[in-house]
């Protein structure tokens, strides 16, 4: 093994979600609607929520972002 300095692009976050409406929420319906509530939008995010907020992290546009904890959460509180 090398040592000394990574020559290679390697970009290291983690996405963290909020209430996203997958079978992993397996809640009463009460429950997601006042989750739903505590967010701006009013509602619990979709799979393509988070799946967006990775692929922003994976396009060249993104490539500053590095050692972050990305909130993918529509400003659940």
């Amino acid at each position: 093994m090398r040592s000394g300095r990574l020559t290679g692009r390697i970009s290291v976050n983690a996405v963290a979600p909020g209430p996203t409406n997958t079978r992993l929420l397996d809640v009463p319906a009460p429950m997601r609607a006042q989750a739903a509530q505590m967010t701006p939008y009013g509602r619990i995010g979709e799979p393509e929520d988070v799946a967006n907020a990775i692929a922003a992290l994976c396009l060249s546009d993104g490539e500053w972002i590095n050692g972050q904890l990305v909130f993918a959460d529509g400003g659940f509180f």
